[in-house]
């Protein structure tokens, strides 16, 4: 099997062509055995790049844990990249299908080659049970968002705002982004009660009105460098608790990313496309996942 290694600010898969080769028997399986950093390939997940009868094509993927996620903002990126690049579909605006419905991707292209892409990512979703969580909406929001609510664990008390952008964030606003809030409190927020699809738990610092830096410890991946859907949840989270303006300059681990929840209430986001190899895999037996793998984890 063909494979080709990208990343979207430092978040980074694997992405099949499936246009060109057939698609893997177990995908869920695959995701696991080539994401574990230092006995395998190593990446945040598995991502499909398939045929659509609805779109330019479809994009599918897969944590590093195997379970199937709705959409990745970064991913996403990439995958319009590889479709441009390699001559799937040359156009400068793509619709890529998605877990999260259809999305548009307008591409700056200079000698013949994706360097960034504007993805529309759609309406945020505010309302609890679509989200989904459990959590109370705020009382005081007119809209019933889940903002600035008390989340309990086992003794600690937050103060989250949840956000849906196809798939379901949990953000809390800190002083410091430290360790102890992602490596420590992300995966208990991850596996909490209140959150029945499990969550991505988001920890953002605002620096500025227009400019916030964040970590990320994603459902199924553990933290990672970046998280475009995140990036995105957060930049509405600001703006509705009246934390920061609507536009904001994202600083993360791996990189930048512009977010824009426009006045049209679909939220835009803008960043790179790196193609960093190709290989071919050929399979290999059980490898380890998780700590032994060289995740970080607390």
């Amino acid at each position: 099997m063909r494979f080709t290694k990208m990343h979207g600010a430092g978040n980074d898969y694997l992405y099949v062509d499936c246009f060109s080769q057939p698609l893997p028997d177990d995908p869920a399986e695959l995701a696991r055995q080539v994401s574990p950093r230092h006995f395998s390939v190593g990446g945040d997940g598995l991502i499909l790049i398939c045929p659509s009868s609805l779109a330019d094509a479809r994009m599918r993927m897969f944590n590093a844990d195997g379970s199937e996620a709705e959409m990745c903002g970064n991913g996403i990126r990439c995958v319009a990249k590889y479709v441009y690049d390699h001559g799937i579909c040359r156009k400068d605006r793509l619709r890529i299908e998605t877990g999260r419905g259809l999305l548009t991707l307008d591409l700056s292209v200079a000698d013949g080659r994706v360097e960034r892409v504007r993805v529309d990512m759609g309406e945020p979703i505010l309302e609890a049970k679509r989200i989904p969580t459990t959590l109370r909406p705020n009382p005081a929001m007119a809209n019933g968002a889940v903002t600035d609510v008390d989340l309990s664990l086992r003794g600690r008390r937050l103060k989250v705002t949840c956000v849906s952008m196809g798939n379901p964030h949990c953000i809390t606003f800190v002083d410091e982004l430290t360790d102890q809030w992602v490596l420590g409190v992300g995966p208990r927020v991850e596996n909490n009660r209140h959150f029945p699809q499990r969550v991505n738990a988001e920890f953002a610092r605002i620096l500025a009105p227009g400019e916030m830096q964040m970590r990320v410890w994603e459902r199924g991946s553990g933290e990672t460098l970046a998280c475009g859907t995140g990036a995105c949840a957060v930049c509405v989270a600001g703006a509705l608790t009246g934390r920061t303006q609507r536009t904001v300059l994202m600083h993360l681990a791996g990189g930048d990313l512009e977010l824009e929840w426009a006045a049209d209430n679909h939220v835009y986001m803008t960043g790179g496309a790196v193609e960093v190899f190709s290989g071919e895999w050929a399979g290999m037996g059980t490898v380890p996942f998780g700590r032994e793998a060289g995740k970080r984890q607390p």
